[in-house]
């Protein structure tokens, strides 16, 4: 060996032995969000044919060009192709890019769209074509300018859409054009869509809905023109800014008044259902029976408190009352509701014995059956065969932290568990639930997507992700492990933990506790999660992240979730504190150096948590946080706290704003300047409140940003990390 070779050999070992960790993959900002390693593969693509026996999923054909195609679902086997990509071209054009599609009932047409824009979180305007699978030709919806909402009757035989807030239907044969309505206009009138508050706090953005035998559309109408308008600044539109203004309802102002409508195809004539006299009140959902001139209203109060169904005839829009249901505190609008074939009855969801459960009602009220009954809660409804009276659903039943699949017959009996594998499952049922999809994961294992038959039974693996799997472990995932401790007031409460793979018994190590702490989402889930790389990428670091699901979060009944009905921060906050204070008293959690890191919710929790608990956290990161539930909507902010005007103290107490001054530790704000949800005004209010009380603290904006800031990820978490190291 000469001396080169020997210098090179001396150097190595040396290295090797100064920094061991140097052969393992340091997980890196760039691998998470550039190269997108830890990124899931799932199904594209995927819908089932209206016989449920096949599915639709793209593949590439011998030469490697993309398309739709038939497979079938007992055997797994390709079949014929649908379309392929090359041939959505209209007549003399290139291809088009596919950005979603949706076929006609008859499974004859599909709906192409394309160029799509964004316009709040569900809500998008697009170019829309229809693709005919016998002719093979390509053609547009409509040459008007771009369509929302466009959905094909029952029949196949029409198109319905939205542009400029008006309703318009088109007859696919003869691609004649009719115009339903004719006083929609921005910020005033809405015609088969919904306003804003409407769209985000009631997940409903559609307002179309066409009867079971295509002679008529139900159609939202909203009249917003004395609701009061938001105004944001748009930064990017060249030499000087352009406001963009919209609608937005806050906490005790006016919203929109709300009426529902039955246009008839046919003779033109259009109805206006009677939904009572009050016009300030909620229409949060309507779907038509099984009955073509029957369709079901719900009525609801401002306090969101008392919700009444109603059931309106479509010839001269006369409703009686169905049922009616109540609360206490608030009720929470789904989409578990089900008309069975019987014409008279109904299944139900209801949180009326303290768990949300399952039951079937008659049209009288009546309940007929309770169909599911325990210490856990339903969380979705997946569909009914009534051919083998099951209803399938999801639920908790095997613990806080499990999403399991089930059935059970209509009568109540005969309840049975469809999958086997513990931690998060989801389904996909096809047309008459003979078989779905299966998408499971768990703390620890990333999505694992499997094929049914409708007894449970599974039929073939989709999809394994197990490169992802090898990767984790390449980069040194450690395990997420699950905990338990009290409150204060002896609740028990949950949330998982990631350490430091090697951790020296010697050290005590900080802690970044992740939050989100409000009503409709948990974190404290037995599933692969979408921060699971960044937090890795915190505890290689030499950093523990923990995250703990408080009083108001779902799934635990009523009683836990509805606790803090009027009071939104006060038991969540001291949640928070207790889960700092029980880490602080573990052998390897240095107590002085805990963080508390989230986002919307999660950031007004961060925030306050900063500020009411500023002796147990040494630093936060609140991004998009509410700063005062006075500047949040109305549907949102009164379902939770009631009227501003019935609770002042209330609105005021754990809002941010009123305990800046108590901040102790480090503060990183961070916000959109075009978030339409929870607007930058939060963020500008708690800026006064900072600099009134003379608190030190960091300021980040992205401009043109709405709530995700999608554009912006990369930055934020470069920056929300550099911020952990430097002051945790």
């Amino acid at each position: 060996m000469n001396r080169t070779h020997r210098l090179i050999l001396l150097l190595a070992i040396f290295i090797g032995a100064a920094w061991p960790s140097i052969a393992q993959n340091n997980i890196t900002l760039e691998e998470i969000y550039v190269k997108r390693t830890f990124r899931q593969e799932m199904v594209f693509g995927f819908n089932w044919s209206n016989d449920g026996q096949r599915y639709m999923m793209f593949d590439a054909d011998e030469d490697g060009n993309q398309g739709l195609y038939y497979f079938s679902a007992a055997t797994g086997k390709r079949e014929k192709s649908i379309f392929m990509m090359h041939e959505l071209a209209p007549q003399g054009g290139k291809p088009i890019e596919l950005e979603n599609f949706t076929f006609s009932p008859n499974e004859q047409l599909v709906l192409i769209s394309t160029g799509t824009e964004k316009i709040y979180r569900y809500s998008t305007k697009e170019e829309n074509y229809i693709f005919d699978l016998k002719t093979r030709q390509l053609k547009p919806l409509s040459k008007g300018g771009k369509q929302r909402l466009a959905q094909f009757s029952p029949d196949s035989k029409q198109v319905a859409f939205v542009r400029d807030n008006n309703i318009f239907v088109t007859d696919i044969a003869t691609g004649k054009e009719t115009q339903i309505t004719f006083d929609g206009e921005w910020n005033k009138i809405i015609n088969g869509g919904t306003d804003w508050v409407y769209e985000e706090e009631f997940a409903l953005p559609n307002g179309i809905y066409w009867s079971p035998d295509s002679k008529k559309v139900a159609y939202y109408r909203f009249d917003e023109s004395r609701v009061k308008e938001f105004q944001m600044t748009m930064y990017n539109t060249g030499l000087y800014p352009e406001p963009y203004t919209f609608k937005y309802p806050k906490a005790g102002e006016e919203n929109s008044i709300v009426s529902i409508h039955i246009y008839d195809v046919t003779s033109g004539k259009t109805t206006t259902v009677d939904v009572g006299p009050e016009k300030d009140q909620y229409i949060p959902r309507i779907m038509w029976t099984r009955n073509p001139n029957q369709l079901c209203v719900y009525r609801m109060n401002r306090l969101q408190n008392k919700l009444d169904l109603l059931l309106a005839n479509a010839a001269d829009g006369k409703t009686n009352l169905i049922m009616t249901e109540t609360s206490p505190q608030y009720i929470e609008i789904h989409d578990h509701m089900t008309f069975l074939k019987d014409g008279n009855s109904f299944v139900w969801s209801s949180d009326r014995d303290g768990h949300t459960h399952l039951y079937v009602f008659t049209f009288d009220g009546m309940m007929k059956y309770q169909l599911t009954k325990g210490d856990y809660d339903v969380i979705s409804v997946y569909g009914v065969d009534e051919a083998t009276d099951q209803i399938y659903y999801q639920s908790n039943k095997e613990g806080v932290t499990q999403r399991q699949v089930y059935s059970v017959k209509l009568n109540g009996s005969g309840e049975k568990k469809l999958v086997t594998r513990s931690g998060n499952n989801s389904a996909n049922f096809g047309t008459g639930m003979k078989y779905f999809i299966n998408t499971h994961s768990s703390a620890n294992t990333p999505a694992f997507i499997t094929l049914h038959n409708g007894s449970g039974k599974e039929v073939r693996v989709l999809k394994t992700n197990q490169k992802l799997q090898e990767t984790a472990q390449q980069f040194g995932f450690s395990k997420k492990e699950f905990f338990t401790f009290k409150n204060r007031d002896g609740i028990e409460l949950h949330g998982w933990m990631i350490k430091p793979a090697k951790m020296d018994p010697s050290k005590k190590y900080p802690v970044l506790m992740h939050v989100y702490g409000g009503p409709g989402h948990n974190t404290v889930v037995d599933q692969w999660d979408r921060d699971l790389a960044w937090h890795q990428m915190l505890a290689q670091k030499g950093y523990i992240v923990v995250s703990v699901d408080n009083r108001g979060t779902e799934y635990r009944g009523t009683a836990f979730k509805k606790a803090t009905y009027g009071k939104m921060g006060e038991l969540e906050s001291a949640d928070q504190i207790d889960a700092a204070k029980h880490l602080g008293t573990l052998p390897f959690v240095d107590s002085k150096r805990i963080g508390i890191q989230g986002w919307s919710y999660g950031g007004y929790m961060s925030s306050l948590c900063l500020g009411v608990g500023a002796q147990y956290f040494k630093m936060a990161i609140a991004v998009a946080p509410v700063g005062n539930w006075r500047f949040y909507d109305s549907i949102y902010t009164e379902r939770y706290m009631g009227l501003p005007k019935d609770n002042a103290k209330g609105y005021d107490a754990f809002s941010p704003t009123h305990n800046m001054n108590k901040v102790e530790g480090e503060l990183l704000l961070v916000h959109g300047t075009a978030d339409d949800n929870v607007h930058f005004q939060n963020s500008v209010e708690m800026v006064n409140a900072l600099i009134k009380a003379n608190v030190q603290f960091e300021f980040y904006m992205y401009p043109d940003q709405d709530h995700g800031i999608g554009a912006g990820r990369y930055h934020l978490y470069t920056k929300m990390t550099d911020f952990i190291l430097e002051n945790l």
